[in-house]
């Protein structure tokens, strides 16, 4: 049997979560492992970290941003 396959879920960016796998509208995609609220004090802003042994990436995305999640 062959297993899921992995497909990307529109949500707002103030639903993401630790562990998600996030794609935004130019295409990046970034593994959240932490989230930064209020990204340069700006109440709009939340910034996706994908902090991991082989890349440490930030993305800044306005809350109100749909983004799209893989889920499996």
């Amino acid at each position: 049997m062959m297993g899921a396959v992995a497909g990307w879920t529109p949500v707002p960016a103030s639903q993401v979560k630790p562990g998600d796998r996030v794609r935004v509208a130019g295409g990046q995609e970034v593994l959240v492992s932490r989230i930064e609220p209020r990204f340069m004090g700006m109440d709009t802003l939340v910034a996706f970290i994908e902090d991991t042994p082989t890349r440490w990436f930030k993305m800044p995305v306005p809350e109100t941003a749909e983004v799209e999640v893989q889920r499996t």
